[in-house]
């Protein structure tokens, strides 16, 4: 037996399975409209790309976890829909910064596509998002096309 926790252990044994059985998505009743015991929705951006986690959004996930796990448990039809980054001007700026001190440069120095693809790059650096969701047990990973409630 292990000395301790290791998620990644857990994790490999268990997230495709609970992915492949539909366990994230949310559960209509049979004409495709959510159950009559009711509807519960919770957008969650994940954090900016502006650095890593951190516990703040530890608490944060953990508590909109257990909202949503709770709603289940009440049988109503449940989304806890992972979003993306909302802090653009935040994130604007960190990249500014970071230009400035490695470089010596503005963002007006290399003008907007150099700069938005300067912006990508940052973001691609960081890849919270798919650490976001793996944290995040219960987001609905992929969507049904059509609209809930």
């Amino acid at each position: 037996m292990a000395a301790g926790y290791n998620p990644i252990a857990v994790e490999s044994a268990w997230y495709d399975w609970w992915l492949e059985q539909g366990f994230f998505k949310p559960q209509l009743a049979s004409d495709g409209k959510p159950k009559p015991q009711g509807l519960f929705v919770i957008p969650a951006p994940p954090p900016n790309v502006t650095g890593s986690l951190h516990i703040g959004h530890a608490l944060t996930t953990a508590l909109q976890d257990t909202l949503i796990r709770w709603n289940r448990m009440l049988g109503k039809t449940v989304l806890f829909a992972p979003g993306f980054d909302h802090a653009g001007i935040s994130t604007q700026s960190v990249v500014e910064k970071r230009l400035y001190k490695t470089s010596g440069k503005t963002r007006h120095d290399l003008g907007r596509d150099a700069f938005l693809e300067t912006v990508m790059d940052w973001k691609n650096e960081w890849v919270i998002f798919y650490t976001f969701f793996r944290a995040c047990i219960s987001c609905t990973e992929s969507l049904p096309a059509t609209k809930v409630g």
